[in-house]
């Protein structure tokens, strides 16, 4: 998989998507708190700038941790600054994905991708490289944006993760959200 950055949301739009009155129509907790436990390792794939990232790192409690993954070292700076100081500064961990690949080694038990995966070249890769690092029993929630990809688009990146051994177990509804939970 080749990922070119100039088909990524650049640093300069982080704003746009951490606004605060986006927290009323896609609240982070409420979105993954049927998902993640205290305890689990998560991955927070193409974080941005840390929207749900935060919010994760609450969920998975003081046992669990949080892998922040992004391209761009400016996005993951700009986590790392949220997150200084606060209780759950140790849980979150920064990873910078290289152009062509995920690249995380850990072994984790959910991974979150909102609005990414039509960023990607080659989903298929993606959903290999994240079936190898998923802990058993453990599934990845796809969300795309509906104004940059069309159902036809979605539904091949559903079947896409089901190339690589993953079922569908559900949609969650998210505003603004095309979903697919994923389990291996």
């Amino acid at each position: 998989m080749i990922r070119r950055k100039d088909r990524v949301c650049p640093v300069e739009m982080a704003g746009a998507l951490d606004i605060g009155i986006r927290k009323c129509f896609q609240n982070p907790e409420k979105i993954l708190s049927p998902l993640i436990r205290t305890g689990m390792t998560v991955l927070d794939f193409g974080c941005g700038p840390g929207f749900f990232t935060l919010a994760m790192a609450r969920l998975v409690g003081p046992s669990g941790k949080v892998i922040a993954a992004d391209l761009q070292d400016g996005m993951l700076d700009i986590v790392r600054n949220k997150v200084r100081g606060l209780d759950i500064e140790n849980r979150v961990l920064f990873h910078q994905c290289p152009e062509n690949a995920l690249d995380v080694r850990e072994k984790v038990d959910f991974v979150l991708a909102f609005y990414i995966m039509h960023e990607h070249p080659d989903p298929t890769s993606v959903f290999k490289e994240v079936a190898a690092i998923l802990n058993p029993g453990g599934c990845i929630l796809i969300v795309e944006p509906p104004f940059h990809v069309s159902r036809k688009a979605f539904a091949k990146t559903v079947n896409d993760a089901e190339s690589q051994g993953f079922a569908l177990a559900g949609s969650p509804r998210v505003f603004m959200g095309m979903t697919a939970m994923m389990k291996r």
